[in-house]
């Protein structure tokens, strides 16, 4: 119908009178260009899926695997970006709800991030000679970024950072009323415990963040093209204190 309707439509329109050729004309335009964009997009999205179906299996795995980190970096990004937003929360249950849900998303993110991150380190170690025959060996390039122990500690520091933000502000809503209404000298303790186990989290996440970093970067100036598999610009920056 797409096809054959650039050809057959015109002829209709111009045996009919003028108004009447015109509405079918405006009827066809909308009609033909709705559809030209839906099949434009199903193709786009069957294109993708189905991008490495020509590949070997192996290869196949790795370049999935490759695109899962690719993708898990950068909803990282967007969602640390999100959480500094969120990082003068107003102290209401609402907010603070919304907060805990927020980071318990970006937990699953950076859970699903560095499943990819083991997965590929698996298969290059168990497929190294494949890979030197396929001229697959720029991946190394990317295992040795997330192998590295500066990374790796930059990892685990937002993972504890994360559980331990979100602990407090469970704490926080659990006893809601007796922090910051009645004040009891036992709950103002233990948040005041859970606030401390949070800061020091922050701090040491910042520290290897910056460590990190210095790694990046160095890596980068001997392989550029690297670049779209490390982590973005957000997650260079300092996370800020919750208050």
């Amino acid at each position: 119908m797409v096809l054959m309707a650039p050809v057959t439509t015109p002829y209709f329109i111009f045996k009919s009178r003028k108004t009447k050729g015109m509405i079918l004309f405006v009827v066809f335009l909308v009609t033909f260009t709705m559809v030209s964009i839906a099949e434009f997009y199903i193709y786009s999205n069957m294109k993708e899926k189905f991008k490495y179906d020509d590949l070997p299996p192996v290869t196949r795995q790795i370049m999935e695997t490759i695109d899962s980190l690719k993708v898990t970096n950068s909803e990282l990004d967007h969602g640390l970006a999100g959480l500094e937003k969120l990082s003068k929360v107003d102290s209401r249950i609402k907010e603070l709800k919304h907060t805990i849900e927020f980071v318990e998303n970006l937990r699953t993110i950076l859970s699903k991030n560095q499943l990819a991150i083991n997965q590929l380190a698996k298969l290059i170690l168990n497929n190294k000679s494949y890979l030197a025959k396929q001229d697959l060996d720029w991946v190394y390039g990317i295992e040795e970024f997330y192998t590295n122990r500066n990374v790796t500690l930059h990892i685990n520091s937002l993972e504890t950072y994360l559980k331990d933000f979100q602990a407090l502000l469970q704490y926080v809503v659990i006893n809601f009323y007796f922090i910051t209404e009645h004040k009891t000298q036992e709950h103002l303790k233990n948040y005041d415990e859970y606030y401390l186990r949070y800061r020091r989290a922050l701090s040491t996440h910042n520290k290897f963040n910056v460590q990190r970093l210095e790694f990046q970067n160095d890596l980068l100036l001997k392989h550029p093209d690297l670049q779209p598999y490390l982590p973005g610009d957000r997650q260079t920056e300092t996370l800020r204190l919750w208050e």
